[in-house]
């Protein structure tokens, strides 16, 4: 049997299971845009009960449903990222970026290290001699940009 001819037969019934079979997909393949097809089919099935359609007028009227639904969904619900009072959390290069300090050990064939709070970074730059001032500019991996301060 094809699912048009299921729907043919069973009508609003069929919309109804396929859209708690939806919802139950929701729950094994978990993402959010299952519920919302499957509160569509829902919502199909049950004004079908209440307004009979033909099975063509039914599939449209899910199909219009079912994108406002995902179309709300993504501009309004879904969540987005939220602002932190730690924006550079796991991101410990990119924190020291615009400090000054003094160079530890001189820059030589384009790297050094300099002692960084409790650390020892290595460092890329412009050869210089250890004790010269720098400023950090950028930040590759775990190795920092210097330029002369």
């Amino acid at each position: 049997m094809t699912a048009l001819s299921w729907i043919a037969t069973y009508g609003a019934w069929a919309w109804v299971v396929g859209g708690l079979i939806l919802l139950g997909l929701e729950l094994v393949l978990p993402g959010g845009v299952f519920v919302w097809l499957g509160g569509a089919a829902v919502v199909t099935g049950l004004v079908s009960l209440v307004y009979p359609m033909d099975w063509s007028l039914e599939f449209v009227f899910f199909a219009v449903l079912a994108l406002v639904a995902i179309f709300v969904w993504l501009r309004f619900v879904r969540p987005r990222p939220k602002a932190t009072d730690n924006p550079f959390l796991n991101q410990r290069a990119s924190r020291f970026i615009g400090q000054e300090l003094v160079l530890d050990e001189p820059i030589t064939a384009g790297y050094g290290r300099v002692a960084l709070g409790d650390s020892v970074w290595r460092v890329s730059g412009p050869d210089l001699a250890a004790g010269t001032r720098i400023r950090i500019v950028g930040a590759d991996g775990a190795v920092l940009k210097v330029e002369a301060a």
